[in-house]
């Protein structure tokens, strides 16, 4: 997957076109959905593909996977709002090339109908039906934990990206929740979800080992979920992922903090350039992504300060389309 490209226009006309009509930009969830939707379910699938194209010969895989239960379900719509800001930041600004986005929810495979979701790898507006699509079950299991090594595994094993396997530069993953794992990945629960056999149970930390081969993994915590800021679960997580565990004050800037995460770890920018950048195109969220990643900025090695790289062509006029 992951040919085409974004455009402005294609979703400002699609955005109108759910104002008059009075759809949802979640139709699928909001009529009852209670079955994960065929375009993202998880059960028999090969692999899910980050390719380099004639179109896009340097793909880079990020993938956006986030909690849909409780008071996280908003997160979503935050998302979906917000999907021009975070092309604009990766392509106009040169964070990093040919990015393909892959979104995806998690829930609780304990007790939940719909406990993993997976899109698609893509450049282009399906991104927007892809998290479209996706049940915003509001369910969990209230244990403080939910599946998040379901979605480990998947995109440990079922995950195929060419800017790693091509070039040896990882892809992306950010997890987005308030919750912990569950301490293994049990064979059970990968058999009922995904339909893979496994032998025996896989401790979190090492699915979690086997996935940053080949993802650069990140923990997203916004406020104003259940359990925001919480010590216990911030300390698990920064037990497993160290400084890659993110506080985010402002759920308004998720697509902002992701952007600027990325441009860091590509060395496109350091802190103080990418809150520049959040400035020059109109963003308020400086100051929620500037706390947030103080940690991760101050370890960064880049040295570029804002601009475009070398070779980087902006294709002219704001049309509306992105370009490289």
């Amino acid at each position: 997957m992951g040919s085409g490209r974004w455009s402005t226009d294609v979703y400002d006309a699609a955005k109108t076109y759910r104002k008059s009509t009075g759809a949802s930009a979640f139709a699928y969830s909001d009529s009852g959905a209670t079955k994960v939707h065929p375009s993202l379910d998880p059960h028999g699938l090969g692999v899910r593909e980050s390719r380099d194209s004639a179109e896009h010969p340097r793909s880079t895989a990020i993938a956006v996977i986030f909690d849909v239960t409780g008071s996280m379900g908003t997160v979503p719509r935050t998302l979906q709002t917000k999907l021009p800001e975070l092309f604009g930041l990766l392509l106009r600004k040169g964070y990093v090339t040919d990015p393909q986005i892959l979104f995806g929810a998690v829930g609780d495979a304990t007790c939940d109908r719909v406990p993993l979701q997976i899109g698609q790898f893509e450049s282009d507006n399906r991104m927007d039906a892809d998290l479209g699509n996706i049940v915003l079950e509001g369910g969990g299991g209230g244990q403080r934990t939910e599946s998040y090594e379901l979605a480990m595994y998947l995109m440990a094993r079922h995950t195929s990206i060419d800017c790693y396997e091509k070039r040896g530069r990882k892809g992306y993953l950010f997890l987005m929740g308030d919750e912990m794992p569950y301490a293994g990945v049990k064979p059970r629960e990968v058999k009922a979800v995904i339909g893979d056999k496994l032998r025996e149970v896989i401790p979190v930390a090492a699915i979690l080992a086997e996935l940053r081969r080949r993802f650069e993994v990140y923990y997203i915590m916004p406020t104003g979920s259940s359990y925001a800021g919480d010590p216990e679960i911030l300390g698990h997580w920064r037990d497993l992922l160290g400084q890659n565990v993110i506080e985010l004050d402002d759920l308004d800037a998720v697509c902002e903090t992701i952007a600027v995460t990325v441009g860091l770890a590509e060395e496109a920018i350091d802190l103080a350039a990418g809150l520049d950048d959040l400035a020059e195109v109109g963003s308020k969220a400086g100051g929620a992504v500037g706390k947030a990643l103080a940690a991760i900025g101050a370890t960064s090695g880049a040295v570029v300060h804002g601009g475009l790289p070398a070779g980087f062509d902006d294709g002219g006029p704001d049309d509306g389309v992105i370009r490289l």
